[in-house]
């Protein structure tokens, strides 16, 4: 099973392993990232840190087998750096009946981008991939660490329309 999807620029990090992976149960990380699966040394960085009790995969986005992660018995946290990864798994199969949850941890900021969290930056076209993936049946959030209350869609339009002016 799938119990969340993670947008977040820093892929597998602390954050992750200290609160995110024990808040769920998870048995395995598949980090879906082109840049992170073409670089050994990006891939030895990131499973380095790991307990041994918890392995990790690097791979391509479209690499993903979302059916036979969604089918497994023991839980699988999902990793994304950004939202247009988001969108490419959803194009390649991603669906709502294989992971609901989707969380916006971190998304840096970047020209073109507005605050919507203290720790979530997104351009027009990323809010609006964030909200179609809502109607389609996606439970999507953002916030940090699972202790933060999360912001779902209706805030994220609302706090990006409230910073058009800053």
């Amino acid at each position: 099973m799938i119990p969340l999807v993670r947008i977040d620029n820093r892929l597998l990090h602390g954050q992750i392993l200290e609160t995110w992976a024990p808040r769920l149960g998870v048995r395995e990380v598949v980090v879906a990232d082109d840049a992170a699966a073409s670089s050994p040394l990006a891939k030895a960085a990131m499973t380095l840190a790991l307990p041994p009790d918890l392995p990790a995969r690097v791979v391509r986005v479209d690499e993903v087998d979302w059916a036979g992660l969604a089918a497994r018995k023991e839980p699988v946290l999902v990793l994304l750096r950004e939202v247009a990864s988001f969108a490419r798994a959803i194009a390649g199969g991603l669906t709502p009946a294989l992971a609901r949850r989707v969380n916006l941890g971190n998304v840096h900021y970047a020209q073109g981008r507005r605050p919507v969290t203290p720790s979530v930056f997104l351009s027009k076209e990323e809010l609006d991939v964030v909200v179609a993936a809502a109607a389609d049946g996606f439970e999507v959030e953002a916030r940090a660490v699972p202790s933060d209350d999360p912001a779902g869609p209706a805030a994220l339009l609302a706090r990006y329309n409230a910073a058009a002016g800053g």
